[in-house]
């Protein structure tokens, strides 16, 4: 290695260097932080919609039963890891599993899921107005910038900042919902307002499955745990912060989707954070503003490295501070957050990324393919 101290070898990224970034760096706690971002961030904003879909009774049924699915996945997800060290992404999954076109599939979907889900962040952030295409872009500008620090260790300080920005936010939005007399977007007349939220409900097939999506686009980290574990530096501590990860998400999901929905009934917004009206949306969007630019930091982290690494796998390059990493590198978090930005643009409307992502990609991934 040219007289390079190697401190470490791993299957995936080779020669772990003093000189070179230490992909190998993330901890027990950061782990559970990059877990709960990586999925607490948009999907939580359509849940209330969700449950004024399929009524409240279902929803947390649904909601349970696709937690403990997504649990089951994930734990397979540490489990395969281990037994096979050389993989990185779901594709090496797949390529392991079905072949060559296994991979190709799984890697072009991942990527794609990817992508979308980043356009679902910039559109979220955005308040829809008339400056909506600049204020998406700034977001874009932020979160290249920040995708570009080059190890999820180093990002987990971001996630440490963005988690509680995103939950103080919808908390806001709770608290205001409680104490106001109506929810903003019910008629303001001068009668006593009483929430008609539906224990079940009875939609079409077609509403059903839209709200069941956004429900599995809430839980639809599963892909980007490949990576968390792979940088990881004791995978065998996966499956523990996996736990902690899926109940706290699942108790937080239930409380906010219950609670927004009982006071706001058939008036609830998606994103949820417009259900109590302006002044407070604007509150509750200055905290949650950080929380979505971190979740849309680290989902365009997680593919832009995929990239990366499929592309100097097994060259020096990919622990080396050579200047074809740095290109490499670059390139590819910009070409992800490009791609994702015109997306976002194209399709403005948050509920209908947000049920493309969830029916298209996220139910086979979530479920294990």
């Amino acid at each position: 290695m040219g007289g390079e101290h190697i401190e470490t070898y791993d299957a995936v990224f080779g020669d772990i260097i003093d000189e070179g970034p230490n992909y190998r760096n993330v901890g027990f706690t950061g782990t559970v932080i990059l877990m709960l971002k990586t999925q607490l961030g948009i999907g939580v904003l359509s849940i209330p919609a969700a449950f004024n879909v399929l009524g409240m009774v279902p929803g947390v049924i649904c909601l349970c039963a696709v937690a403990i699915i997504t649990t089951w996945t994930n734990y397979v997800v540490g489990t395969f890891k281990i037994r096979h060290p050389e993989v990185y992404g779901i594709d090496d999954a797949g390529g392991l599993i079905f072949g060559k076109v296994g991979r190709v599939v799984l890697a072009t979907a991942f990527c794609f899921s990817g992508i979308l889900g980043i356009s679902i962040g910039l559109n979220a952030v955005s308040t829809h107005g008339a400056c909506t295409a600049i204020f998406v872009a700034i977001s874009a500008v932020i979160g290249f910038g920040l995708a570009s620090v080059r190890t999820l260790g180093r990002i987990t300080w971001l996630a440490w900042i963005g988690l509680p920005c995103i939950i103080v936010a919808v908390f806001i939005v709770i608290i205001a919902v409680g104490i106001q007399d109506r929810p903003a977007a019910a008629p303001q007349i001068d009668t006593v307002w009483v929430s008609d939220y539906k224990l079940i409900g009875n939609p079409s097939f077609t509403t059903a499955i839209t709200a069941v999506s956004s429900i599995v686009f809430a839980f639809s980290g599963t892909p980007g745990f490949f990576s968390i574990v792979s940088e990881m530096r004791n995978p065998h501590q996966y499956t523990h912060a996996l736990l902690i990860c899926q109940s706290t998400l699942a108790i937080i999901y239930i409380i906010i989707g219950c609670v927004i929905y009982h006071y706001c009934g058939s008036y609830v917004s998606s994103p949820a954070l417009g259900s109590a009206g302006g002044n407070v949306k604007k509150i509750s969007y200055g905290f949650a503003l950080p929380g979505l630019i971190v979740t849309a930091t680290i989902i365009t982290h997680i593919p832009a490295k995929y990239i990366f690494v499929n592309a100097l796998r097994g060259s020096r390059h990919l622990s080396s501070n050579t200047p074809t990493h740095w290109i490499a590198w670059f390139s590819c978090t910009f070409g992800v957050t490009t791609i994702a930005y015109i997306i976002a643009s194209a399709i403005p409307v948050f509920d209908s990324l947000v049920s493309l992502v969830g029916s298209l990609l996220e139910k086979q991934a979530c479920s294990g393919v």
